[in-house]
C-alpha cells in the first residue's frame, strides 16, 4: 500500500493512502493530550451526524496514530469570511469549537461537493445543541 506524504510538521506527520485515506500521527508538545483531544471530537461529530469532517476509520492511543477518510484537498481560495462561517455554523449546529479555526484547517472535498473542516487537536467539545437531530445508531454489518 502506497502513502503519499501531505504533511511533516512538528506536531504531526500526514500521509493519504492509496485508497485515499488518511493516515495521521501526533508528535511533539502534547501530543497525547492533542491525539485523545481529536480522537473524541471526530468521535462525536460522527456521533452528532456531522457530514463535512472527516470520518474516524482506525484508532491507535499507543502510537498516536489515527485513520480517518479524507476531507479533500486544501482549499487556499477559501476567505477568512467564508471560513469563520463554517466554524461557526459548526459550532451552532454540532456543538463543537475549533479554538484553531483558521482557513488552513478548511479543506475542499470534490466527493462531497462541499467544503470541510479538518485538524481537531485543539477543539472543544460543547453540549449537543438544542436543536440537533442525533441519526439512528448505525446497525452492525453481518
Amino acid at each position: 500500500m502506497a502513502i503519499d506524504p501531505l504533511k511533516d510538521g512538528i506536531r504531526s506527520h500526514v500521509r493519504i493512502d492509496f485508497y485515499g485515506n488518511v493516515h495521521k500521527r501526533l508528535r511533539g508538545t502534547d501530543a497525547d493530550k492533542r491525539y485523545a483531544t481529536e480522537v473524541a471530537v471526530l468521535k462525536v461529530l460522527q456521533q452528532r451526524g456531522c457530514p463535512y469532517v472527516p470520518q474516524l476509520l482506525e484508532e491507535h492511543p499507543e502510537e498516536l496514530y489515527f485513520v480517518s477518510t479524507n476531507a479533500g484537498k486544501p482549499a487556499p481560495q477559501i476567505s477568512k469570511e467564508k471560513a469563520d462561517k463554517l466554524f461557526a455554523k459548526l459550532e451552532r449546529e454540532y456543538g463543537v469549537r475549533h479554538l484553531d479555526a483558521e482557513p488552513r484547517n478548511i479543506t475542499y472535498s470534490d466527493k462531497l461537493g462541499c467544503f470541510c473542516i479538518i485538524d481537531f487537536e485543539l477543539a472543544e467539545i460543547l453540549p449537543p445543541p438544542p436543536d440537533l437531530v442525533m441519526p439512528p445508531p448505525s446497525s452492525p454489518t453481518i
